[in-house]
């Protein structure tokens, strides 16, 4: 069942959420201060799919660091909490929810893309084809069905209403509702929302089912766009430049691999890492892989895919202006595929 939110409530929780982040952060970062160097990464995976430090190890190209994964993470904004509190050490999220964290005092650093948008991975905005929803303005008093709050489904809609000319109270009037991806399709053919957002595998499956149609995309927003990036806490990177920077050059080059590859070899690779790793996952999932949807070579990043978040973020008020400073919020410092990097 879709679980209705109080749009102001839960953002509001997000900032004390961020807060307890930030300061079990520096409370872990105080107590591991004297810790040894160590060549070991803990990470959250995603159950069904295949993270890039997973496929980096499994291609080779991680140069004796050490992966150990302790779960699957449930959303963005939570993967990079567990790194913030330091129960991981690499985590990913929409930019927008990065920003938000770090405005918060998280002391984390971007360290490479990891998934974003084009015109084969992206994130549709769907309503039924009987539906009269076909512009902003019909979005005034509608429900629309996100993944979670505070990220990528709920910023790229703030940007298509406010480019539609709608006032903040008429954006605010638009009623977020946390689904489920699994449950998306069904609470919009039921009539429990009138807007679902679908991407990947939710997507293509309700589209093949017929009778619904996109009212806009992502892309149709920004044009093709990395959306989020791995992160990783200021400390570790500090304790441990060496590890870090055989990691990051490792997943940038797992990236590029999987960009460069062709689309039946990736799928390929995924579904055996997944059926190897013996994690009682079904496969099905990286079936409808279609691209990385990673503008950047090897995840790269540029100042746009965190600018564009941040300037709305300020001007809504969610982020107090000064309190981010993008020149230290991300760094393509470990990535090989930079201008200027040996060879």
């Amino acid at each position: 069942m879709p679980i209705k939110i109080d749009r102001r409530r839960l953002l509001h929780g997000l900032s004390g959420l961020a807060a307890t982040s930030v300061l079990s952060g520096c409370a872990s970062a105080g107590a591991s201060s004297g810790e040894p160097r160590t060549n070991v990464v803990r990470y959250q995976g995603q159950s069904g799919d295949v993270v890039y430090h997973e496929l980096a190890a499994d291609l080779g190209l991680l140069d004796g660091v050490e992966l150990e994964w302790i779960g699957n993470t449930t959303s963005g904004p939570q993967d990079i909490q567990a790194t913030v509190t330091g129960d991981t050490d690499i985590g990913g999220a929409f930019n927008g929810a990065i920003i938000r964290l770090a405005a918060a005092g998280a002391p984390i650093k971007a360290v490479v893309g990891y998934y974003g948008s084009d015109v084969r991975t992206y994130g549709g905005y769907y309503a039924l084809d009987r539906s009269p929803i076909r512009g902003p303005r019909d979005f005034i008093d509608a429900k629309v069905g996100v993944n979670t709050l505070g990220a990528h489904f709920e910023d790229v809609l703030a940007i298509y209403l406010e480019r539609g000319g709608l006032t903040e109270e008429e954006i605010d009037s638009v009623q977020l509702v946390v689904v489920p991806p699994v449950s998306a399709e069904q609470a919009l053919r039921s009539g429990q929302l009138d807007i679902s957002a679908l991407s990947d595998i939710q997507r293509e499956k309700a589209v093949a089912h017929g009778g619904l149609r996109p009212v806009f995309s992502d892309t149709d927003m920004l044009g093709p766009f990395t959306a989020g990036c791995l992160v990783m806490r200021d400390e570790f990177i500090a304790r441990n430049p060496d590890t870090t920077s055989r990691l990051v050059a490792g997943i940038a080059q797992a990236v590029r691999w999987a960009q460069t590859r062709p689309h039946e070899e990736v799928v390929a690779r995924y579904t055996d890492i997944i059926r190897r790793r013996g994690r009682n996952e079904d496969t099905d999932s990286v079936s409808y892989w279609r691209s990385t949807g990673i503008a950047g070579a090897g995840g790269l990043i540029e100042d746009r895919e965190f600018s564009t978040w941040l300037r709305r973020l300020t001007a809504s008020g969610r982020v107090p202006p000064g309190s981010v400073d993008l020149r230290k919020l991300y760094t393509n410092e470990f990535n090989p595929f930079r201008a200027g990097a040996p060879n």
